[in-house]
């Protein structure tokens, strides 16, 4: 048997050679690590940068569709997105139920006041005796004549200008002439009656 050596003495092999150790103990020495430079690695700082430039551009073209949006709605669609009225108050016609009763017509008195302090020519029925009753007889309601009186000299004078025929009575026929009704406003109407007393009428279709 070999004898036991002490713990912490090594064998002593032949001259020549390295003594033998116990397993365990081949580890190099403990040494200090020396001071390395910091590593930066190349393209860093410019990779970040090229990424904060696209999300400002990101940002910047966001805001450009916003403001372009905003613009096209108009400055009413925002007063009305902010509770603004419109300008145009509602209509309450649509809201409120017909009547079943209908309006009442306006008078025939009342339309003709109306009429004439609207300073429209206030007109009348006036029945005018023609000399020559074959004249009369081709007259139709609705026709504009001329009222000529001869007063037995070479011209007549018109009486009335532009006169609508009224109407046209077919019993009126005498051996002095015949009856016309004109519509003629009230001033013309009483030329006609003066005119009438004093001087045989014509007509003569406009």
């Amino acid at each position: 048997m070999d004898p036991v050596r002490p713990r912490g003495t090594d064998p002593v092999g032949p001259p020549g050679t390295d003594p033998v150790r116990p397993p365990g103990v081949d580890a190099p020495p403990i040494c200090e690590v020396p001071q390395f430079a910091p590593v930066h690695v190349r393209g860093g700082r410019y990779r970040l940068r090229r990424l904060t430039r696209h999300k400002r551009r990101a940002v910047a073209a966001g805001l450009a569709v916003t403001a372009a949006a905003l613009v096209a709605a108009g400055p009413g669609d925002a007063g009305r997105a902010r509770g603004h009225p419109t300008g145009a108050p509602p209509s309450t016609s649509a809201a409120s139920p017909p009547s079943p009763y209908p309006s009442p017509l306006p008078s025939p008195r009342s339309s003709s006041s109306s009429l004439r302090g609207r300073g429209a020519v206030e007109m009348v029925a006036a029945p005018v005796r023609i000399a020559d009753a074959a004249t009369v007889r081709l007259l139709r309601p609705g026709d504009r004549v001329d009222v000529i009186a001869a007063d037995g000299g070479s011209e007549g004078r018109v009486v009335a200008a532009g006169a609508r025929v009224a109407e046209v009575p077919d019993f009126a026929a005498t051996e002095t002439g015949a009856l016309v009704v004109l519509s003629v406003p009230r001033a013309t109407a009483a030329r006609l009656a003066g005119a009438g007393t004093t001087a045989r009428l014509a007509v003569t279709l406009c």
